[in-house]
């Protein structure tokens, strides 16, 4: 089998003056599901357009498996039909006047499969996709999760080596887009494609994933498998961007491994036996909302603002410190607007970041002095 690994070198695409993506070098190991996240104009669709050809970088390499599909020092571009590539669009652009076993055996018509053989191919991917009964059917007569799988199957048809996927679910309602999750995780599984992935939504790049590449402002901020990106986030703007609710921030001065705060003062240690960047300054403490406990023997006082109970969970927006931060409380609970409770910090997880620069000085253990 071809390697299907991707991988993009020193990748600057600039527009005018304006800098879509700014040196991005990334690595997209074979049979992998990379997710590329970020806000709206950090370059993420960009980026995936430039491995499909779509989108001629400015400067920079970029390598399927072996060989060199763009360089522009040497004056390389290899267009899109020969990159192996499959590359399945927000809209799903199905063609209204084709039936669904059409729209699916399209492009192995194009190859000049044999009738027997596209049969065949096409059958198996509406098994695979459910689509079995909906053979005959036009795209209008289909709900938008059909479309969607006639548009995956079709594009799964000619076998890629390389899915590339742009907001592919954003169309879908919720329920739906759960389903399609499970779907997309189940092909990743069976098809032995590598996948990449555009997304705003950082639930579905964490549920997905094997590695996230986050970017913001056409620069990749942090690259790493989803539950590292969540525990150790490089920076502050990492931080905020992956977790639902997000992290707390809390400014503290630090002096000598305490930090101090509105008379609560906690001794902070860098839980991997390392040293703290900082010995003094305003830093900023994250604590993730799970790790913010309610319980009656919590050592630091809280007001309550706001109570959403959600059945499973409860979240809980308090005024702590001086500051608002966000706590999940679990199980069926509610809680009155004012009522006074009292928290602890979980210990073990927390990351401290430098006041100024915003970046992690360290993940660290927290103890109330």
């Amino acid at each position: 089998m071809a390697d299907n690994s991707i991988r993009l070198i020193n990748v600057t695409k600039r527009f005018g003056k304006s800098v879509a993506v700014d040196h991005l070098n990334l690595e997209i190991p074979a049979n992998s599901f990379i997710s590329l996240l970020g806000p709206s104009g950090c370059g993420k669709t960009t980026t995936l357009r430039m491995i499909a050809g779509l989108e001629t970088p400015t400067e920079g390499e970029i390598w399927i498996g072996d060989k060199l599909v763009f360089s522009a020092e040497k004056g390389i571009d290899v267009p899109p039909n020969n990159r192996g590539i499959g590359f399945l669009f927000q809209n799903y652009a199905l063609w209204p006047h084709m039936t669904v076993y059409k729209n699916i055996a399209f492009g192995l018509e194009n190859m000049k499969w044999k009738k027997a053989d596209i049969d065949k191919k096409v059958n198996e991917l509406c098994e695979l996709l459910q689509l079995s009964t909906y053979l005959d059917r036009y795209p209008s007569e289909l709900s938008g999760g059909q479309q969607q799988r006639v548009a995956i199957a079709r594009t799964l048809a000619t076998s890629p080596q390389i899915l590339l996927m742009d907001e592919p679910l954003s169309n879908l309602d919720a329920k739906l887009r759960l389903e399609m999750r499970t779907e997309l995780k189940r092909l990743h599984g069976t098809t032995n494609a590598t996948f990449v992935y555009v997304t705003h939504d950082q639930m579905e790049a964490m549920a997905l994933s094997t590695n996230v590449c986050l970017m913001n402002m056409a620069v990749m901020q942090q690259y790493a498998p989803p539950l590292k990106l969540y525990a150790e986030p490089v920076n502050m703007f990492v931080a905020d961007f992956v977790g639902n609710p997000s992290m707390n921030f809390v400014e503290f001065d630090l002096k000598d491994q305490v930090v101090s705060r509105n008379g609560v003062r906690l001794g902070v240690t860098p839980v991997n036996g390392g040293k703290l960047l900082k010995k003094e300054g305003k830093v900023v403490l994250g604590v993730r909302p799970e790790n913010v406990k309610v319980s009656a023997e919590g050592e630091i006082s809280a007001k309550v603002i706001s109570s959403f109970p959600y059945g499973m969970e409860t979240t809980l927006v308090i005024e702590c410190m001086g500051s608002d931060m966000r706590t999940v409380v679990f199980g069926s609970v509610d809680y009155r607007t004012g009522e006074e409770i009292r928290i602890s910090l979980c210990h073990e997880k927390a990351c401290l970041f430098d006041g100024e620069t915003k970046e992690l000085l360290s993940v660290v253990e927290t103890k109330i002095l």
